[in-house]
Order: structure tokens, then sequence, then C-alpha cells
């Protein structure tokens, strides 16, 4: 029963902290209006802007920065068209190298994304087109990584998946709530870089909170995952996984809590007391 508290709470951790980080990170570029206000503020492609043309001479009459609009507009239409372009080569990285190596490659666009941001002046304002592809695929691998987390909780995995959907949507408010604190003094290059330090968050919940592959469906019995003292046993695999040439599976390495002639039962209990640190599957 002691077993079965901490697995629950261990399945709690990684579904709330995967809400957490779709909500605040996965889908920002959606919220590309509220950081318009302050792009323009710090006077990022201003050099487009033209005097006005048919001008009454009083000075009353602004410049024309429509063109300054269209080239932030195609910044938006850019890096959403990334967001769903790369949607099948990012669930092809997914499933042929697994949940970490996934995560990685995630965390690194998107951490790339946040300090080209972070470090950009209006002098440099045509880094924002790599920035915010970066931040597109950075977040789309972020949340199919998580969608597998439904996984864990059985007959409620479509209320999960469904949930993670919700916080990917919601995650368009991260950007007004940059445009509220720009107002009230923080700076954009501030703000971002405490988004770069973020990462440090997201790779302490790849290792400790998500698998090394894939969370299989429906869930084996003794299943564990995540970087983890092995006194208590070895991570379960799925037969199908374990069987060569057989599956998804077949690119992956050996179970090092299996041995010749074991069953999963018995290779548990034969690899018991050894400590030695691993990534569930």
């Amino acid at each position: 029963m002691e077993e079965q508290g901490a697995g629950l709470a261990k399945r709690l951790g990684t579904l709330l902290s995967g809400l957490l980080e779709c909500m605040c990170f996965a889908g920002v570029i959606f919220g590309w209006a509220s950081l318009v206000y302050v792009l323009k503020d710090m006077h990022y492609f201003e050099e487009l802007c033209v005097p006005a043309a048919n001008g009454t001479g009083n000075g009353t009459q602004g410049p024309d920065c429509r063109a300054q609009d269209e080239q932030l507009s195609l910044v938006f239409t850019v890096g959403s068209f990334m967001n769903n372009f790369m949607t099948f080569p990012t669930g092809y990285i997914f499933d042929r190298f697994g949940t970490v190596p996934a995560r990685l490659l995630a965390i690194s666009l998107y951490t790339g994304g946040t300090l080209l941001i972070a470090f950009s002046t209006a002098a440099t304002a045509l880094i924002l087109f790599p920035a915010m592809c970066l931040l597109s695929i950075g977040g789309i691998l972020l949340i199919l990584t998580n969608m597998q987390v439904g996984n864990l909780f059985g007959k409620h995995r479509s209320t999960i998946i469904t949930l993670y959907n919700g916080a990917f949507d919601s995650s368009s408010a991260v950007f007004l709530v940059v445009k509220l604190l720009y107002e009230h003094g923080l700076t954009l290059r501030a703000m971002f870089l405490f988004l770069s330090a973020c990462s440090a968050w997201h790779l302490t919940r790849t290792f400790f909170l998500m698998p090394r592959w894939h969370i299989p469906y429906p869930l084996p019995p003794g299943y564990t995952y995540g970087l983890r003292c092995q006194r208590q046993g070895c991570s379960y695999r799925t037969h199908e996984e374990q069987r060569p040439g057989l599956g998804d599976g077949a690119h992956e390495p050996s179970d090092p809590c299996s041995e010749p002639g074991l069953g999963d039962a018995d290779a548990s209990k034969a690899l018991k007391g050894k400590a030695f640190t691993a990534w569930g599957h």
C-alpha cells in the first residue's frame, strides 16, 4: 500500500507539473498580439514607418506604420506555420527516439528562442523570425511528450489529454502577462531571461517525472518511470518491448533489469537490492 501511495503521488506530480508546463510555455506564440504592443513600444521595425501622405501641416498626424504592422504580422505567420508544419517531424522524433531525447531537443529549441528575444534589440529585430520559430517547435514538442501522461490514469485518459490541450491553448496568456509586467517597469530582457532560466525546471521534470521511452497503454503491473534508486526493484518493460524485432521497441536497448531465462517478475526479483539509476520505460 505504501508503494502504491508513492506511485499515485508521483503520477499526480507528473500530471500537475505537465499542466503547468503546457500552460506557461507550450503555446505562448498564440498570445503574439500582446507582445506586439511591447515590441512597438521598443521601436522594433520602426524604420518601416513613413511620413503620412497628404499631411495637413499641423503636425498632428502621425507616421504611416502599416509596413511595420505587416512585418510584425509576418513574424507571427511564420511562427504559427512552423508550429503546425513541424508537428509531423517532431512526432516522428518522439516516436523514434523516445521521451527524453525529444524533450532535450524541445528544451534546447525553446531556450534558444527565449534567449534570442531576450538579447534582441530594435536594430536586430529580424532575430524575431528564428526566435518565434524556435519557440513554436519547442512548444509543440513539449505538449507532444506530455500527451502520454494520460496513459498513467487509465479510464481518465481522455480527460487528461483534454486538460493538456486546454492548457496548451491557455498559454497564450503568457505574453499578456509579459505586457502587463512591461507596463509596470520590467524589461523584456529580464522576463525572457527568466523564461530561459525555467529550462532548469524542464530538465528536472524530464529526468525525474518522465519516462525514458514512452508510457505504455494500458499500464503493465509494477510500471515505474523516471530516475530512481533501484533498491526496491527494476523498472518494468512490457513483453512486446523485450522481444527483439517487434514493434517500435526494436530499436531500443535491452532492459538492464532483464536477465536471460527470466520472466518479467523473476528478473525484477533477481536484481532486487542492486543500487543503480535507470530510466523507466
